[in-house]
């Protein structure tokens, strides 16, 4: 086995790390933990670490990926991942933290191919409970979503509603009011804030925190790397996500229906 992937937490004052400055302290906390990494050829060889969807700084999260591939093949036992958990958990600074390892697939797809949602948890500052979730009825019940972007220099406008699976107000916190969504990654991830901003009036949350990235397996959504052996909820949120979802890469080609999506774009904000 030459190949690992690995689930990580990022947690605390560490959120406020951005996604390229975590890659750069994993390159350096590997080195310490004398974890050899497999590296390109060429004029400016980079060590073969592959991260998952980026997370927006600022925010926390208990399910970051990574896929690493070694120098050198290990066996694929517990004891010798655990080794290696626990060696990489050393060099890491406070906040980040490994919580499994396991064998991957050389061949097997990317973990920005595979993921199609995440879960995610936030507060609602100042509302009540009654608040939420006329809120989140009145997001379900909409037919649209318009969320402007800036793509190359130039301001895109488009309707993310399908990106929105499923929310679910959970209880009321110090912060507020704690509330649980399943959003779409593909063809492009929507995120909480972007969710939010498009709400009117605009809303900011507190304590935002991905909680879960989902994978399809047939009909089934499971976790890239489960820290248990519970079984991943799927019901209807799978079926949900393969329909609204029918454009996902297969083997790193682009689908007929994710290019249809694509054209339909638009270009200038509805009056």
């Amino acid at each position: 086995m030459k190949k690992i992937r690995v689930r990580f937490s990022k947690k605390g004052k560490i959120r406020f790390v951005s996604h390229r400055d975590v890659a750069r302290i994993w390159e350096r906390s590997l080195r310490k933990a004398q974890i050899k990494i497999a590296y390109s050829e060429g004029f400016s060889p980079r060590p073969k670490i592959s991260f998952g969807l980026a997370l927006p700084t600022g925010n926390e999260s208990e399910a970051e990926y990574l896929d690493l591939e070694l120098a050198e093949d290990i066996q694929e036992n517990f004891d010798d991942l655990k080794e290696i958990q626990e060696r990489i958990n050393l060099a890491l600074p406070l906040g980040l933290e490994v919580q499994k390892i396991a064998g991957k697939e050389l061949r097997a797809d990317s973990l920005q191919q595979v993921v199609v949602q995440s879960t995610w948890q936030f507060d609602l500052s100042g509302y009540t409970l009654e608040q939420a979730k006329k809120w989140s009825e009145g997001v379900l019940e909409s037919s649209e979503i318009v969320v402007k972007r800036e793509r190359k220099g130039k301001v895109v406008v488009e309707d993310l509603r399908n990106q929105v699976i499923s929310i679910e107000v959970i209880e009321e916190t110090e912060a507020g009011v704690r509330v649980q969504a399943d959003l779409g990654t593909q063809p492009r991830t929507l995120r909480p804030s972007e969710l939010l901003a498009a709400s009117n009036p605009p809303i900011k949350a507190r304590n935002v925190c991905r909680m879960n990235q989902w994978m399809l397996q047939g009909d089934e959504r499971i976790e890239p790397l489960s820290i248990n052996d519970a079984p991943a909820p799927s019901a209807q949120i799978a079926d949900v996500t393969r329909r609204e979802l029918n454009h996902v890469r297969t083997n790193g080609q682009a689908s007929e229906s994710r290019l249809n999506r694509q054209r339909v774009i638009r270009s200038t904000t509805k009056t």
